[in-house]
């Protein structure tokens, strides 16, 4: 644990690990951005069994903010989250100098973890060597570790398995979420990384994720406390809260594998994942956690059963009808999603309608 110079706290090496929301961001209708939603929706997820979310990845329309917009919500959301709740920030923009502004201020926020997309617009520019010094200058950087982010669909750049395992050796590099749906490649990531350095991580009694923001809260105590002395005397003194050391262990990791397909959770996390950070959660994070503890629990059939129910909604909803999908999905369970930035279009009527049925047996 370390501090940071203004004032936050971060671990340089992070465990990311179990399934994570990737949380959208909720506007008004003029498409200004609804922060009491959106803190009313990490409140909400911080309750769940989740590992943590993501914010501002691709689900959380990155792209149509600007960049005080993003700082404003990456705050927002901190603030409004459990401390136990592991936290991502989503920094990637087309330029270094933005990216590693936001990387600042998601170790103001004490986030856990960084993660980075390729540079999308100049894609014909982006050769092997361009990308390596890309994410290396970020980690170089970062003052928090990074986790690749390699999503072939919204960006026309599908990272090499080579250059993966390659970026692996760099020690503030810990991971990668994976949103190209194919099993071989998570299985060809995790073999390719597996020579990669292991790392310490601080952890809970139960091997759960220490997060900054649980480990400042414990060592700052309440600065409002008023002691019983203080009071006995007349004088209300305002002094820091005794608070008891929480209990932390460590654990060894490697680089860490996620997927960002709920599709094909199951198949992933047999193949080598540590979890996953899914749209799908973000309306549905009952049932694809449930998937992971069936089969943390080596319950293979109740695993299938879990990913069976998951599989078509997910596929229709993230993979088809996009973030305005998810986004009716959350309304529909009780979570606040709205409508889509422009030029994203409104659903229809009918596709509500089919959200709704898809999801009548996935109420969480």
């Amino acid at each position: 644990m370390a501090a940071h110079p203004a004032g936050g706290f971060y671990n340089k090496e992070m465990l990311i690990e179990g399934i994570f929301a990737a949380v959208p961001t909720p506007f008004y209708l003029d498409e200004r951005i609804y922060f009491r939603k959106l803190e009313a929706n990490m409140a909400r997820y911080s309750r769940s069994l989740l590992a943590g979310m993501l914010v501002l990845g691709s689900t959380g329309e990155a792209v149509m903010l600007d960049e005080c917009e993003s700082r404003d919500v990456l705050r927002v959301a901190a603030e409004a989250s459990a401390p136990e709740k592991v936290l991502i920030a989503g920094i990637g923009h087309e330029s270094l100098k933005t990216t590693l502004a936001l990387a600042e201020a998601a170790a103001d926020s004490r986030y856990d973890a960084v993660l980075v997309r390729t540079p999308v617009y100049y894609a014909n520019q982006m050769t092997a060597a361009a990308v390596l010094n890309y994410f290396r200058s970020v980690a170089d950087h970062s003052p928090l570790p990074v986790l690749l982010y390699n999503i072939p669909r919204c960006v026309p750049y599908n990272i090499p398995v080579e250059l993966v395992a390659e970026l692996a050796q760099h020690r503030n590099i810990i991971g990668i979420k994976d949103s190209s749906g194919s099993i071989e490649r998570i299985r060809g990531l995790v073999e390719a990384t597996a020579a990669a350095p292991r790392r310490t991580v601080t952890v809970t009694p139960i091997f759960e994720a220490a997060t900054a923001r649980m480990l400042a809260a414990k060592s700052e105590g309440d600065s409002n406390f008023v002691s019983a002395a203080g009071l006995a005397g007349g004088a209300a003194v305002a002094v820091a809260q005794p608070v008891a050391p929480i209990k932390t262990r460590t654990k060894e990791v490697g680089f860490q594998v996620l997927t960002g397909a709920a599709g094909n959770l199951l198949e992933s996390l047999e193949a080598g994942a540590a979890g996953a950070v899914l749209g799908f959660a973000a309306c549905a994070p009952q049932a694809c956690q449930e998937v992971h503890m069936a089969w943390k629990d080596h319950d293979k059939e109740l695993a299938k059963e879990k990913q069976a129910r998951i599989a078509a909604p997910s596929q229709r909803i993230v993979g088809q009808m996009g973030i305005n999908g998810v986004k009716h999905a959350c309304d529909f369970n009780g979570y606040y999603g709205g409508r889509g930035r422009s030029p994203l279009v409104p659903l229809t009527a009918l596709e509500k309608s089919e959200i709704e049925q898809l999801l009548a047996g996935i109420r969480n």
